[in-house]
């Protein structure tokens, strides 16, 4: 006490010190969350998988993959089959809707009317894979996709060229991207995308698309944002960092972040 009494700056100091402590720890545990800016919520998203025609197996690997990277991320992921989600005050809460594999005619006119008016709202849309083997009597979402699936060759290697490395999806990959997946050739490609990444038909067998055979694409569509990946068939995709990291480039830029 009498050490207190003649150097009282002393507890002061101590005082001072504990409570920087405190701040700081505070600051470093707290978690980077994803944040929409202009709610300041974290990003929230619906993956959407629901099969009327042929299910990829993958399908199940690549939703717990979406939820891994969400919980690392810091964002948050809903899985649904249920088309009847699709209404516009349900719709509302996401940032962004994922179409992981989805295929055939997996929604009727009013679900569609209400995922046309979210994406008229600002939403995001993210198409995997055969989300272009979805919906074929629908013209908007033709326009939404960017393209419809033709057909496809054997699962093979290929080399991917980057075109763009200025987006959140492809900034981090090489060049000349090789990789294993089964390989789209489309039909129905709008002039609106915005080609990313360039599938080279001469590093693989059954190309039908030519010199120019889009893999991966953005734009901005009917007032929300939409980006495209034809990757993820095989359940190894979702093994692949890059790949993640394309697929979390691509939330980012739909979600608006990027």
């Amino acid at each position: 006490m009498k050490i207190l009494k003649k150097y009282p700056y002393i507890l002061l100091l101590e005082l001072l010190l504990a409570a920087i402590v405190v701040i700081l720890s505070a600051c470093f545990d707290a978690p980077d969350s994803t944040i929409d800016e202009s709610s300041n919520k974290r990003i929230k998203i619906l993956v959407f998988s629901k099969t009327k025609g042929f299910r990829h197996k993958s399908i199940e690997k690549g939703v717990s993959r979406l939820k891994e990277l969400g919980k690392t991320k810091n964002f948050d992921v809903e899985h649904s089959e249920d088309s009847g989600l699709f209404t516009t005050n349900n719709l509302n809460q996401y940032n962004a809707v994922v179409f992981l594999s989805t295929s055939g005619d997996i929604l009727d006119e009013p679900q569609q009317k209400a995922f046309e008016q979210y994406i008229k709202d600002g939403g995001g849309f993210m198409g995997i894979h055969s989300a272009t083997d979805t919906e074929y009597d629908w013209p908007w979402y033709n326009g939404l996709v960017g393209a419809y699936f033709l057909n496809h060759p054997k699962q093979q290697k290929a080399t991917i060229e980057i075109l763009n490395k200025d987006h959140p999806s492809t900034s981090h990959l090489p060049n000349q991207w090789e990789r294993f997946d089964e390989w789209y050739n489309y039909k129905s490609i709008s002039e609106d995308i915005n080609v990313l990444a360039n599938l080279d038909e001469s590093t693989y067998e059954g190309g039908a698309n030519g010199e120019n055979h889009p893999i991966a694409w953005y734009h901005e569509y009917d007032g929300g944002k939409a980006f495209y990946t034809g990757g993820g068939h095989t359940d190894a995709s979702y093994d692949e960092p890059l790949f993640l990291d394309h697929l979390y480039g691509g939330l980012m830029y739909v979600t608006g972040e990027k």
